[in-house]
């Protein structure tokens, strides 16, 4: 290439190289011509604008911490003069109230509910729904701070603990179907009449898994476990609740999709999230225990002494595991004693030296002693508990206000026994015992 050509084309590379470096500092010089207040009332201007833009207001599922709670739906209708109306599934008042909201600005600018209203029960410490949180409340918060808008979302985190918010534009349905998300809940915890187990399914088109799932409707939290040798997956989620089913924060990640919205099948109780290519993930019930140990037999005869107990309004109260049939059959107790008589405890004596007996104790009135023989159901992996006497009095029935809840732990088909994976607040391990033909489900401690 003759020299004069090598100049030309030096000389255009550097006035390109120029010509760029002039645009660039151009848009530095736009970027920051503006002070930092200046910049902070542009967000609060295009913040407000947001808030008032949607005729039918914002809807947000609000996990404030999905690694031990689920989320809340709260639905807000934004006013100019500063008010907001507001409507949550925090529990059964789905009612719309008014209240005051402001956007503030600090180091950022932030989306502040001034006067109290249904965001507020996520903040409260005294408002806690297990031991574990107390003090900590629901860890939400009631001040947004603004990190811009997305495909017609507006972005929020809390100030509390940087958990991300979104708004989405809310429909006229969306406020009249809230109350259905109550009707969720139910289907989510159950009715007497399903199955007490369930499973996790999930399938990337060809294979299929299996978990474990259990729910707590108190914190609205899940946990389901791989029941496959070798295959050491779990999901835990966060539970919120639509009309049509359940979102779970984080997703379910099968195949390298992320599922997160479950739609509810009345006929089976079944929730399933649908993807592409035959993913999916299914939420259904199942007649007995995914997995049968040997873990019943600590119970037999010859073993060593062993003694449980669930403790009424202790921790162990707080497990997932306990079935809603089983706290009904408590309360009927309690609606059956005198005024001022009430049960406290119910434990199991196995291979003491007195015998084999479940042990009833109570505030008001003496305890009762309900003595029984262990009997293996080894092909069925479960013990049968058969009468033998109450007080050790062989011609004494059985008491009435007792006779319903006792004869889930004495059914003929036999009890599950469970050694659990997990504490109830303190170190004691946690058995949890379950009649195998009806959803009645006792979580204990190991007492010895």
């Amino acid at each position: 290439m003759k020299i004069k050509n090598i100049y030309k084309y030096l000389f255009a590379a550097i006035l390109i190289l120029h010509l760029s470096a002039c645009n660039n500092n151009t848009d530095a010089e736009q970027l920051f011509d503006k002070t930092p207040t200046e910049r902070l009332n542009i967000q609060k201007s295009e913040l407000s604008q947001a808030l008032l833009s949607s005729q039918f207001g914002w809807k947000t599922v609000y996990f404030t911490d999905n690694t031990v709670l689920g989320g809340y739906t709260h639905l807000f209708r934004f006013a100019q003069d500063g008010t907001v109306e507001m409507a949550s599934d925090f529990d059964s008042d789905t009612d719309v109230y008014k209240s005051e909201y402001e956007i503030q600005l600090g180091s950022t600018v932030s989306l502040t509910f001034t006067t109290k209203n249904r965001i507020h029960l996520l903040s409260e410490s005294d408002n806690y729904p297990i031991p574990a949180l107390r003090a900590k409340g629901y860890l939400g918060d009631f001040q947004f701070l603004y990190y811009g808008q997305e495909n017609g979302e507006i972005i929020f985190k809390a100030n509390r603990n940087g958990t991300e918010i979104r708004f989405v534009k809310a429909t006229a349905a969306d406020w009249a179907d809230l109350p259905k998300n109550l009707v969720t809940e139910e289907n989510v915890i159950g009715s007497d009449e399903r199955p007490l187990f369930r499973l996790l399914e999930t399938t990337d088109g060809t294979t299929v898994h299996k978990f474990d799932f259990s729910f707590s409707s108190v914190t609205r939290f899940a946990e389901s476990n791989s029941i496959e040798a070798g295959y050491s997956v779990s999901y835990n989620m966060g539970v919120g609740y639509t009309p049509t089913g359940i979102v779970v924060s984080p997703a379910v990640e099968v195949g390298g999709q992320k599922l997160s919205n479950f739609v509810y099948n009345d006929a089976d109780g079944s929730f399933t999230a649908t993807g592409t290519g035959g993913v999916s993930a299914t939420i259904k019930y199942t007649d007995k225990p995914l997995v049968l140990t040997d873990d019943y037999k600590i119970l037999l005869p010859g073993k060593v002494y062993a003694r449980f107990g669930y403790y009424v309004g202790d921790y162990i109260e707080d497990a997932a595991t306990n079935s809603k049939l089983f706290a009904a059959e408590l309360a009927k107790i309690n609606a059956s004693l005198p005024a001022g008589q009430r049960v406290s405890s119910v434990q199991l004596y196995l291979n003491h030296s007195l015998g084999n007996f479940i042990y009833y104790t109570f505030v008001g009135r003496s305890a009762l002693q309900h003595y029984v023989d262990v009997e293996e159901d080894p092909i069925g992996k479960k013990i049968i508990l058969k009468h033998k006497s109450w007080n050790g009095n062989t011609t004494v029935a059985t008491p009435a206000f007792l006779a319903g809840f006792d004869s889930y732990l004495m059914d003929p088909n036999g009890i599950y026994v469970k050694k659990e994976n997990f504490r109830v607040f303190y170190s004691n391990t946690v058995y949890t015992f379950t009649s195998s033909t009806s959803p009645f489900r006792m979580t204990t401690w190991q007492l010895n």
